[in-house]
């Protein structure tokens, strides 16, 4: 297991925050979320993240570079149920020359309702390993130097918010 990250209870953790409303279709026999229909939240927050900070998912695939999912790890803490507001908050956590982690908090209401980490390896188009993009590299090492995060796209999309922050926050990075 390549997993090296906890994720943080503390929604300001987070540098940001992608907002989804439970649809009817997500949920179960007992009317909850589906355990499934949670890895759609955070694949949806993470491309959000993405788009925030200027470099939307499809620029990665036009420059050759997909990021295959290699692990997931998710922990339920409260059931979602059909119409909740859910901010799903995510940040960078680990980074390599090929792989990334990204951490994950689930909240509905301010109350934690559960937390995730996806691990991520760099593959070109053919699935062979490859580096990160260069821009998330230098990213990470002008934040372990110290510098602050700054979206170059602007603000968030409609969907998408850095609750409680602004695009300058700064995401926090483990070793």
């Amino acid at each position: 297991m390549r997993v090296a990250v906890e994720p943080s209870l503390l929604a300001d953790d987070y540098p940001f925050a992608h907002r989804i409303r439970v649809r009817f279709a997500e949920t179960d026999a007992m009317a909850v979320v589906h355990h499934g229909r949670y890895l759609p939240y955070l694949e949806a927050a993470r491309v959000e993240y993405l788009r925030h900070l200027g470099h939307p998912y499809t620029e990665w695939r036009e420059q050759g570079v997909d990021a295959a999912v290699l692990e997931v790890f998710v922990q339920y803490r409260q059931a979602l149920r059909f119409d909740d507001v859910v901010d799903v908050h995510v940040r960078l956590a680990v980074v390599t020359r090929a792989t990334f982690q990204m951490a994950y908090l689930l909240t509905r209401d301010g109350d934690a309702v559960a937390t995730g980490v996806t691990v991520h390896g760099a593959v070109t188009a053919d699935g062979r390993p490859t580096r990160l993009p260069r821009w998330l590299v230098e990213m990470v090492a002008s934040l372990r130097a110290g510098s602050r995060l700054t979206s170059t796209s602007g603000t968030p999309t409609s969907s998408a918010t850095a609750i409680g922050r602004g695009p300058t926050s700064t995401p926090w990075i483990g070793a």
